[in-house]
């Protein structure tokens, strides 16, 4: 283990970015301080939640911010593969064939009710996030970096939705939920709706190149050999639990020790302690997990097995000089 090293710059810029955007977006900064994890670890987010409770607010807030470029898309049953990545057309002045952008050519995509769409649809714009580029009539076209995918759904049975297929919704490297705001944030946002209680204007800390260099400083934070097993331990035991089907897979492993680093990055530390795998591993894994036919039925949800693996799993105890 190096010598333990604090970092205040680190956690002075990620509470910064954190108190800016909650300017925006009210009553949750645990929420805001979780995509701020993603992001620095080149991740994606998917957020379950009902309409109305600020996923717009929250990604539109988080690219003024980092001054990064944003495009928003509304899926629905009619949106086509091109829409995303974009499509080629003959310019007549010059009879040659032309590349136009589609949304997904931006620094932070929201892709706003992503299960409306259709699984061809759904499937380009996973490729894309996986592979930070896309393909149109054989011509590849790198996308803009840093590049996020925040992507909502609505809960399941919702009207006119449809369940993205495992292997796409394990594409994202954390899923969460805002839920409703209590009572005081809900309060903060009926005032300001109405010219009361204004925020100060939202201030841009840093640009694409900055949260760039932020990346390459996360993936330096040093990870123990304990902590590598330790996450191993965590992954590997989802798949052995009873109540479950099918557990999750190594890019849950990478994810995890990804979101680990970034999570210490903005505790002002350069290295990983228990506590950031603990405090990320139900976001990171539960959307990953499928369950058995009779947990399902018994009650039994993917967040009480990770809790029960958290609680029967030995943490490790590093030795900090």
């Amino acid at each position: 283990m190096p010598e333990t090293t604090i970092r205040p710059g680190h956690m002075e810029i990620s509470d910064l970015i954190v108190a800016e955007v909650g300017k925006s977006f009210v009553g949750n900064d645990t929420a805001i301080r979780k995509i701020l994890f993603t992001l620095l670890a080149g991740g994606h987010v998917l957020l379950e939640d009902l309409p109305g409770v600020g996923k717009t607010t929250l990604a539109m807030a988080f690219s003024k911010v980092l001054k990064l470029s944003c495009h928003r898309i509304q899926f629905t049953p009619d949106i086509m593969p091109a829409d995303v990545t974009g499509f080629t057309m003959l310019r007549q002045d010059t009879q040659a064939m032309e590349y136009r952008a589609g949304a997904v050519m931006c620094n932070l995509l929201l892709a706003d009710e992503i299960n409306r769409a259709s699984t061809r649809t759904q499937s380009a714009l996973l490729e894309a996030m996986e592979e930070n580029a896309v393909t149109v009539d054989g011509v590849t076209h790198a996308l803009p970096q840093p590049f996020m995918v925040i992507a909502t759904q609505n809960p399941s049975g919702s009207s006119g939705t449809q369940l993205l297929p495992e292997s796409q919704t394990d594409r994202f490297m954390m899923r969460l939920s805002l839920g409703y705001p209590d009572e005081k944030a809900e309060l903060e946002m009926l005032l300001r709706k109405h010219g009361e209680g204004e925020a100060e204007p939202v201030v841009r800390l840093t640009s694409a190149a900055g949260l760039l260099e932020m990346r390459r400083q996360v993936s330096e934070i040093y990870v123990a050999k304990a902590i590598y097993r330790y996450i191993l331990r965590l992954v590997r035991a989802t798949r052995s639990h009873e109540s479950v089907a099918q557990g999750a897979s190594p890019r849950g492993s990478v994810a995890l020790m990804a979101l680990s680093q970034a999570s210490a990055y903005v505790a002002g530390r350069d290295f990983v302690i228990p506590e950031d795998v603990q405090g990320i591993y139900t976001d990171c894994i539960a959307h990953r997990l499928i369950l058995k036919a009779q947990a399902k039925h018994d009650g039994v949800s993917p967040e009480s097995v990770l809790t029960d693996i958290l609680d029967s799993t030995e943490a490790p105890h590093l030795r900090l000089k």
